[in-house]
Order: C-alpha cells, then structure tokens, then sequence
C-alpha cells in the first residue's frame, strides 16, 4: 500500500504545506488519513456485530496513526516511509480483515441505515413524549400564579373600600367611550401576565394618560383582575375589567363555539381523547380552543359598541415601544391591520387549513401570506359595515365536524380576515419569543414583543434568555407577589 515515489525518501523537506500534502495522491500523510477514517467507520460496525476485541484492536492502531500524524504537524515536515511503514502495514491488515468480516462498503451502508432508522424511531418517540410534556406543563397553573388569584380574591370581598373606589370611580365611564383616546382590549384570566401588559404599554408610553384598557376576564378571575387593577396605578392609564358571563348576547343561539360545545362529539375530542390511536397531536385537543376568552376577539364590535378604533393584545406580550402610532395607521379600508409572516412557506394559507376540501380549496389562494394574532389594529366601523363576525359565523359552522381546519383561533382568523387585513411594518409586533430563537436587533428594534409558544415567561420553561425582557415589568417587591413566592 506504500507508494514507490519522491515522498517515500527518507528526507525532511523544510516546512509542511498541510493542503498539499492531502490534495497529493502519493502523500503518506493522506494515505495514513485516509485509513484511519475508514477505520473508524468499521470501529462503528464492530461494536454493533459485539466484536469488541476487534474494535479495541482498530481503535488502538487508529491512535497510533494519529500518533505520527500529530508528530508530523508539530515537527512542520512531512511523514518518511521509514517511521511510517509500520503503521501502514498493520492499519491495512486490520482493514484487510475487516473485509473479510464483511465490513464492506454495501454491508456498511446497509447497517448504517438500519441504525439510522433505528436511531430516527428513537428520536420521534421522544419529541412526541417532549411535545406532550410540554403542552402539559404549558397548560398547568404555576402554584404562584394560583396562590395569587386565591388571596386577590379573598381581598376583594373582605375590603369594602375597594369595592366603593371602583364605584365611585365614574370618571373612567366617560373615558371608556371616548374615541380621541387609544384605546386597547385583552381578554385573560392570567392577572400577572395581563398587568405586565399594561405596565409596559405605561411605561413606554409618551401619553399615557389617554390609553385606555378593556379587560375581558371570566367569573372565576373577575374579582381577582379587579381587586389587582383597582390596587395598583399605572402611570394614569385607564384600566376596566369585566368578564363575558355578562355579556347576555354571548349564547349558544348566536355564538357557534358555544352551541358545538353541547355536541356529544366535540366534548369527546376535546374533554374525553379523541378515538384515533392518539394519531391526533395533544395540541390539537386542547380545550383551551374552545374558551371564550379565546373566541372573544371575533365578537370586539359588540363587546365595545362605542369604540371606532382599537388595538387587540394577547396576555403574552410586552411592549417596548410607544403604540400611539398604531392609531394613525391607515387601513386602506381594510379591517384588520396585522403583521405578516409568510416570510417562510410554512406560514402561509395552507400551513393552516385543509385544501384538499373543495370550499377551502375554491375560496382561498393557498399561497396568500399568513399572519399573527397577538398584535392587532382593528378598524370597528369597517368591521361593523362589512359584517366580519357574520363571516367568521358562516366558517366556524362549516368547521363544525373539524375538517376545514382543527387548531386554535388563526385558522378562522384567517378566513375571516381574508381580503380585509392590511400588512403592518414587522416592527410593531415581533413574533417568536416562546418556542425559538430570534435575532437580538429584530428584538429590539420591535414594539411588541410576543412569547407565543409553550415557553411563556412566567412557567419554569420560559427561555431564559428572554425572561428579562418581560420580568422588568413585574414587581417582585409587591406584598401580594411576596407572599406568594413569586421570584
């Protein structure tokens, strides 16, 4: 195996060009490289026939190999025939009997792929085990967030005088439906997550005396968000809070998700587990879908009939940035103004909906560009005057054996919305920061911050590395939030 060339004389040349040596087919130095890759590769196989005495023995000789190598570099010339015949010889008896152990090339390969199929089981097992924990971790209430509601709540009905400021307090009435103002809404029931919201629209606005925010909670929080807004001052911003089992209007007659949530059928898929082999992913089963709090934001016109404009937050949010620009925004006419986020082909229409059903397929361009819910300018004349909610009404109900679309809000949105949204600058609302990484100038030069995934900032899963961003607007130093071992 040793050539019979100028590089096999026994003299040093001065300096080592590396580059040449490997690109030369004559060089020792690549002779020897070449084996010892071929070595490891059968060291791989070896192991996996438990011929492990083989594998000991190329192992060993691949070290010495590296030996010479090593020696070769640090000394800056190249290999001579004379140190280097050993390890030659004996590397190529130890690859000689590999072959006739039938570690050939097309015996490699096909254990190779056994392996790697093997190994590609292994690993869908455990992302499917990973996504499933993560749901469920997602979907559990921190103890601290519950101890917090707990004792809000139990402040509220003891504390009388908080209960007589919020009544006395008819200032805000007027303010309410005031449409020189700006005004924003966010349905929650997470106390925390809604107050970071705020305190970071406050903190960074130039005018904070004239924002306004709508709260939209649910009978079990509703005492808590109120006990917590009424506490607590931001910088002259104008919160109110009611929750929807008020909103008489809001039933199964005219609200589609109430009405399917009778169905026996529905209950089963989302409360009982679907009967499909757990080939449904766990996401696509959770109740959260199906809340209110959820589906509010289809029905904004009628829950704010006396507002024009006004801008939709997510409770997953923090904002950097003055929103007052986002109520000079022109439309065009349009209804929603969003940011898109069809940037990559995975985003757009049909990442989201079924075209393989003929309504989908004969309405919708499948390559029209997605975009986010979590940041949202709607325009509630435009809304009205087109009759948006009667549309997302007609598709909700053609969902109803969930085979236009299966997950969350966005799909409906998108339907819904389709025609009628105006791209914002990707600015305002920068999307990413619970699942992936994002680059740091994107961040911040963004205006709203959204931690959508399952990674939200205040679960033990948060990315720490996003964390600060969001825990600057909580104050760990609040009595309420000692007491309750938030840190």
């Amino acid at each position: 195996m040793l050539s019979k060339n100028s590089y096999g004389r026994d003299k040093i040349i001065e300096g080592l060009n590396v580059t040449a040596e490997m690109l030369n087919p004559d060089s020792i130095t690549r002779q020897l490289n070449d084996q010892i890759s071929l070595a490891k590769a059968f060291v791989v196989i070896a192991k996996e026939s438990n011929n492990l005495q083989f594998a000991w023995e190329l192992s060993a000789q691949i070290r010495n190999s590296q030996i010479l190598l090593s020696n070769a570099a640090l000394r800056r010339s190249p290999l001579t025939l004379r140190e280097s015949e050993t390890a030659v010889r004996d590397m190529a008896l130890l690859l000689f009997q590999a072959q006739q152990l039938h570690y050939d090339s097309s015996t490699m390969i096909m254990r190779l792929k056994a392996r790697i199929q093997d190994l590609e089981e292994q690993m869908s097992s455990v992302t499917d085990k990973s996504n499933k924990y993560g749901q469920i971790a997602a979907e559990e209430v921190p103890k601290s967030l519950y101890c917090l509601g707990v004792r809000l709540t139990t402040e509220w009905f003891k504390n009388s005088d908080m209960q007589k400021k919020v009544i006395r307090n008819v200032q805000n009435s007027m303010k309410l439906k005031d449409n020189n103002l700006y005004h924003f809404c966010v349905f929650s029931d997470n106390i925390l997550a809604t107050s970071v919201v705020i305190n970071s629209t406050a903190s960074n606005s130039l005018n904070p005396n004239k924002l306004v925010f709508h709260l939209v909670t649910d009978e079990v929080n509703y005492a808590a968000m109120k006990a917590w807004f009424t506490m607590n001052s931001f910088r002259g911003v104008t919160v109110d809070v009611q929750k929807f089992e008020d909103f008489k209007w809001l039933n199964a007659s005219y609200v589609p998700v109430l009405k399917q949530l009778q169905d026996s059928d529905t209950q089963n898929y989302y409360f009982s587990g679907s009967n499909d082999g757990g080939k449904t992913p766990i996401k696509f089963r959770n109740p959260k879908y199906l809340s209110m709090l959820n589906h509010l934001r289809f029905y904004i016109p009628e829950v704010f009939p006396s507002l024009k404009k006004l801008v939709f937050l997510d409770d997953d949010v923090v904002v950097q940035k003055d929103l007052s620009g986002l109520f000079t925004v022109d439309l065009k006419g349009n209804v929603n103004g969003a940011v898109e986020t069809c940037m990559e082909t995975f985003h757009r229409y049909h990442k989201y909906l079924n075209y393989s059903h003929p309504l989908i397929r004969s309405h919708f361009d499948p390559d029209a560009c997605g975009w986010a819910f979590g940041m949202n300018v709607f325009d509630l004349v435009e809304w009205r005057k087109r009759n948006v909610t009667g549309i997302y009404h007609y598709w909700q109900e053609k969902n109803v054996d969930r085979t236009l679309w299966k997950l969350g809000t966005l799909p409906p949105g998108l339907l819904t919305f389709y025609g009628l949204t105006e791209p914002l600058d990707p600015n305002w609302h920068v999307l990413g920061l619970g699942y992936t990484n994002v680059d740091p100038q994107v961040i911040g030069n963004g205006a709203v911050l959204h931690f959508n995934g399952n990674s939200k900032p205040w679960l033990k899963i948060a990315m720490e590395k996003y964390k600060p961003l969001w825990e600057k607007y909580v104050d760990f130093t609040h009595p309420m939030l000692e007491r309750c071992n938030f840190h």
